[in-house]
């Protein structure tokens, strides 16, 4: 049995990610330098994206494309979309803490 990386390791180039996802590299700058993907870079400073970078770029153009959402508005719901994921672990935790404390 193969092992799968974590989502978040980087291992994809700008190119093979252009690929994946259908769109132009210049795109995928774009969106960095929005601050939509932030991709990891290499020692040689070579942009790798994740497995998580690869999804969200899929989620940012059916929000675009699909949904005809501009860019200002992706940011938004990705940066909501972020901040209910750290509010659903905290909850997650705060349960366990009072049923572990309730035991």
């Amino acid at each position: 049995m193969t092992q799968q990386a974590s989502p978040d390791v980087p291992c994809y180039t700008i190119g093979v990610v252009a690929r994946l996802v259908k769109l132009h590299p210049q795109t995928l700058r774009n969106y960095e330098q929005m601050g939509l993907v932030v991709p990891h870079r290499s020692d040689g400073n070579i942009r790798l994206y994740s497995q998580e970078d690869v999804e969200t770029l899929h989620k940012i153009n059916r929000l675009t494309q699909e949904l005809g959402i501009n860019l200002a508005g992706v940011e938004v719901i990705l940066h909501m979309t972020s901040q209910i994921e750290m509010l659903r672990i905290e909850i997650d935790t705060l349960q366990q803490q009072l049923a572990n404390s309730t035991t």
